[in-house]
């Protein structure tokens, strides 16, 4: 064929435009933009809302009406119940760390440890209540990779404590434990617990928040500038240790 009877090329700058986009296509993007700006603001906000009723729900009954301020407004006011909680609970704060109140509070308990149901129920939620609120405690707020639910797959895991001396005893090997939380896609509340041994946990630089905006968004949303450096860099770690679990020798099946 001669060259002749090819089409003329057209430099890079005289390129033609794309041809324009459908205005249902302009409408589905515009409406999506919308959505994303929209959306987690009024989830937010319904969330806060939700709070905000659920708190004065429970706080205007112990009110007296005289006390209302609906009994001086044409309206109500949202948010008045969750005032006095805040209110309340920081004097009951200031009242217990005083001599008196720590005195009434050691009476409550012991008659509280004195009831065979309401004791362990008590002591349980006092635990996780001071364990979670201490502001010198470390549960859930290291973030660590634990290989589950088969070899080769890791999952994101919240570090908590080392377990109590009757459950260390009862584990096997000789290996220092660690128990674990770890949250399932996409609600973080729910999960499973267990223990495994430190060796085989994965500390991650990421905070408690940002492993729950990356399981909430199921991988969607990456913490971090560089998500993909990121990224590579857990996996380049998972499988480093995979490697090196692979290479340490296997402990002998104790007899009994």
């Amino acid at each position: 064929m001669d060259r002749t009877d090819l089409p003329p090329t057209s430099p890079a700058g005289d390129l033609p435009p794309d041809p324009p986009r459908g205005f249902m296509a302009r409408i589905r993007n515009y409406f999506l933009t919308g959505l994303i700006v929209a959306g987690p603001i009024a989830i937010t906000f319904y969330l806060t809302w939700w709070f905000v009723t659920w708190v004065d729900a429970l706080v205007r009954p112990l009110v007296p009406e005289a006390y209302r301020p609906e009994q001086y407004l044409p309206y109500g006011i949202p948010g008045s119940g969750l005032i006095v909680a805040f209110v309340a609970l920081t004097l009951l704060g200031f009242l217990t760390a005083n001599l008196i109140g720590r005195t009434l509070v050691d009476l409550g308990e012991r008659l509280l440890g004195r009831m065979p149901v309401v004791r362990a129920i008590y002591r349980g939620l006092k635990q996780v209540f001071e364990t979670l609120f201490s502001g010198t405690g470390s549960s859930f707020r290291k973030v660590g990779l634990v290989e589950f639910p088969s070899p080769g797959m890791w999952s994101i895991v919240l570090i908590s404590q080392p377990p109590s001396v009757e459950i260390k005893n009862s584990l096997p090997g000789q290996e220092e434990y660690i128990s674990v939380f770890l949250p399932c896609a996409p609600n973080p509340t729910t999960g499973f617990f267990f223990y495994v041994p430190k060796t085989k946990i994965i500390d991650i630089d990421m905070s408690a928040e940002d492993a729950a905006t990356l399981i909430m968004s199921a991988g969607v949303v990456q913490p971090g500038s560089d998500p993909q450096k990121k990224i590579a860099a857990l996996a380049e770690m998972a499988q480093a240790a995979q490697v090196a679990n692979a290479a340490a020798p296997k402990q002998p099946a104790q007899v009994d």
